[in-house]
């Protein structure tokens, strides 16, 4: 793709497999080629691992974090379970609002949890509600004791964020599936890899090998389960779409 941007008469062309487009800078088309753009370079540069919550890094998009903010807080689960707990922020970030909306506990599932970061997020004054499990999260001893921890009517979110290969995902939905109650969602993030295969850090298998492709075909798969958005609950601007590590994520349960 070639991008042509030109500030003084505001367009923006765009060429790409012999064909060319030409757009209003400002417009939300623009917007759209950008910030594809924009979020393949943050990746290729690392921008999202330059941020904390509540002391601990969370690697995550801004954007990505406030979403499933507006998630949690709409459906107010009584349980969210996440696998792959790298640092713990985002462990930090779900108990934070579960604290806030006086409901709700978290579940931190991971292969390896390293000591310092175990440490670290152990003597967190939100560590009161935050279990972690340490396994491999789709082994059936692990899933087992996530299950237990799910109390009878708990209503149940879960976020996938471990190893992003389509078959480890794969592997998680046909694991945690089941435990996702209707209307809630199971989340398979960072399926941004599928647009990744060319940038630095990248690889060319991610373009079919993400966690983008195993969500649309565990929803083939799953009647009971649909790829859907959740809903912007507030938009006054011209912007429609997500700026996004998590595009195809959201599988909510019927």
């Amino acid at each position: 793709m070639k991008i042509t941007l030109d500030t003084a008469d505001n367009s923006l062309r765009v060429s790409e497999a012999g064909q060319e487009q030409d757009l209003s800078l400002y417009s939300p088309e623009s917007f759209s080629v950008l910030s594809r753009l924009w979020i393949k370079l943050g990746w290729s540069l690392k921008y999202t691992y330059s941020f904390t919550w509540m002391g601990r890094p969370i690697i995550q998009l801004p954007e990505d974090i406030v979403r499933v903010q507006e998630v949690i807080y709409q459906l107010k689960p009584d349980i969210l379970i996440e696998t792959g707990v790298a640092h713990g922020g985002s462990l930090i970030l779900y108990a934070s609002l579960f604290k806030a909306m006086e409901r709700g506990r978290v579940v931190g599932v991971d292969v390896e949890i390293r000591p310092h970061n175990r440490k670290a997020i152990e003597e967190h004054p939100l560590a009161f509600l935050i279990t972690l499990i340490e396994g491999d999260s789709v082994h059936p001893d692990t899933v087992a004791r996530v299950r237990a921890s799910i109390r009878p009517g708990d209503r149940v979110l879960v976020l996938l964020d471990s190893n992003h290969s389509y078959a480890h995902v794969t592997a998680e939905l046909e694991a945690y599936g089941p435990l996702v109650t209707r209307g809630s969602y199971i989340v398979a993030t960072d399926g941004l890899m599928e647009f990744l295969d060319d940038v630095p850090r990248g690889q060319p298998s991610w373009r079919t090998d993400n966690p983008k492709a195993a969500a649309e075909d565990f929803a083939r798969r799953h009647e009971e389960f649909e790829l859907a958005d959740p809903p912007m609950h507030f938009n006054e601007g011209s912007i429609q779409e997500r700026v996004t590590h998590w595009p195809g994520a959201y599988l909510r349960r019927r």
